[in-house]
């Protein structure tokens, strides 16, 4: 009998080591594809907020634990929503202020259920980021075709003769490629260099969908994360070896964007537009009631509401949104949400550069993470981000980085 059992038991382990990799390529690619469909927003709700509200209950069901930092960045996140809440009590018509909030909770979640899963696993980073290249490449290809008019109809996936992908607005899919063009360029930088050229074509892609959104803010993220990527990149390989291909491989990343925007700019209307869209300051923004004054006129105006207007109350009232996500959470969310937005940004780029430099196995993909982050968190003085899915996944996988080295540490004493 012993013999039998004996002899039973590799087929039995066989199985569940088969059942186990079998979960795990269904997990990831469902990981994979809801990440994937973050780059195409083009009506609200998005296939993104449905599929992804599936994705997060499933896994609720089948055992997501929270660790002790995706449990603190669910609380900051939480009291954030609560403000906005306490915000729409102030509102006499609530219009679509309930809806707004719903879709702020749901993106909040998204942010958790990231950190969760990227704790749980850091192997799933790989499956983030290849999602979110693979989307980011097939948006910039609707938004270059579309910018050209390549086929009938290509129009859908362009505004006011700007590239914008499969999104609603030309200034956040530009913003959204700032992950995988830092990832890419990492690559480059650091990657091996027989890889090389299988970087080059698509980085190339996001540098024209970059410059053909006319994004100023976008121009900007790109120019900081390239610059950001060397220096730190620089910093962390003592090697001077490695320190010499840093600086001749930024060089040749910088000679080929600007190659390929040369390119660009031989098109008339391409060149009209640049000239237009290249100065630093519009005449919409230092205007009367330009996006600078709006910022002053709401500051004043968060002093004598502490508990907010409102969200999407500002509008109506001046003609356009807040334009800076401070501003907007005053407002939107009141002091209350704030103050935990503003811990919440300070914690991330605390607690991410506190760990920036470690060598891990997820170092690469946190490096790149927090580069685009820090980017967006510059950007937000000029726009809003509130509701960006990729700003969320962002975060959590700050966090989840985060929660990794918590973890880590746990183990070695």
């Amino acid at each position: 009998m012993s013999t039998v059992a004996h002899r039973d038991l590799p087929s039995g382990i066989d199985r569940a080591t088969k059942n186990r990799a079998l979960i795990r390529l269904i997990s990831n690619f469902a990981v994979g594809f809801g990440v994937f469909l973050s780059g195409f927003v083009i009506d609200e709700p998005a296939p993104y907020e449905l599929y992804m509200a599936g994705l997060i209950a499933i896994w609720a069901l089948f055992g997501l634990r929270l660790s002790q930092v995706s449990g603190a960045l669910l609380a900051i996140l939480v009291i954030f929503n609560i403000g906005g809440v306490i915000s729409m009590g102030q509102m006499s018509d609530l219009k679509t202020a309930p809806m707004y909030l719903a879709v702020s909770l749901f993106l909040s979640l998204t942010s958790v259920f990231f950190a969760a899963i990227v704790k749980n696993d850091y192997r799933v980073l790989n499956i983030i980021f290849g999602g979110y290249v693979l989307a980011a490449i097939c948006t910039s290809l609707l938004g270059i075709l579309g910018y050209f008019n390549a086929f009938p109809g290509s129009e859908l996936f362009t505004r006011y003769g700007r590239a914008m992908g499969a999104f609603q607005d030309p200034n956040v899919f530009g913003p959204f490629l700032m992950l995988p063009f830092a990832w890419l360029l990492h690559g480059i930088l650091a990657g091996s260099l027989r890889a090389l050229p299988l970087r080059l074509v698509p980085i190339l892609i996001l540098t024209l969908a970059i410059f053909l959104s006319f994004s100023r803010a976008a121009w900007g993220m790109a120019l900081l994360i390239i610059a950001g990527m060397a220096l730190l990149l620089f910093i962390h390989n003592p090697s001077p070896l490695f320190r010499l291909r840093i600086i001749i491989m930024a060089i040749v990343a910088v000679a080929l964007a600007l190659i390929a925007i040369v390119i660009a700019l031989q098109i008339p209307s391409v060149a009209e537009l640049f000239n237009a869209r290249a100065q630093l300051v519009q005449d919409y923004d230092d205007a009367q009631f330009g996006r600078f004054a709006r910022h002053w006129y709401g500051l004043l105006m968060s002093i004598d509401h502490p508990l907010g207007i409102g969200p999407l109350e500002f509008g109506p009232i001046y003609g356009e949104d807040t334009h800076n996500i401070w501003l907007k959470a005053l407002l939107d969310y009141g002091w209350i949400g704030f103050a935990s937005y503003l811990l919440l940004t300070m914690l991330t780029l605390g607690l991410g550069l506190r760990i920036l430099f470690r060598d891990r196995p997820w170092q690469p993909y946190l490096l790149c993470a927090y580069l685009a982050y820090l980017t967006h968190v510059v950007v937000g003085n000029v726009i809003d981000t509130d509701h960006w899915r990729h700003f969320y996944l962002l975060v959590g996988v700050i966090w989840g980085c985060v929660a990794l080295e918590v973890a880590n540490k746990r183990q070695e004493k």
